[in-house]
């Protein structure tokens, strides 16, 4: 499984990857987890707002950071 995390890096971006890795830890999921950080690599990859949430490919969630428990039902 490949985890995306998309932001430029601002306060909810970093909170959204914190969230990430705890629910990764918490289901203990083997996975590769990923910041993206490259405005044009974002723009590349179809998302306008950030922080967005990618699992192999496919955009979960955009412009929020969802609850842990949101995040472990989106991984698993």
């Amino acid at each position: 499984m490949k985890i995306q995390i998309l932001g430029t890096g601002c306060p909810k971006c970093k909170k959204l990857y914190n969230a990430v890795e705890s629910a990764v830890e918490e289901l203990q999921l083997e996975c590769e987890l990923e910041k993206v950080t490259e405005i044009d690599e974002i723009m590349r990859m179809g998302v306008v707002m950030t922080p967005a949430l990618i699992v192999d490919g496919e955009t979960k969630s955009v412009g929020k950071v969802p609850s842990v428990k949101k995040l472990k039902s989106m991984l698993s």
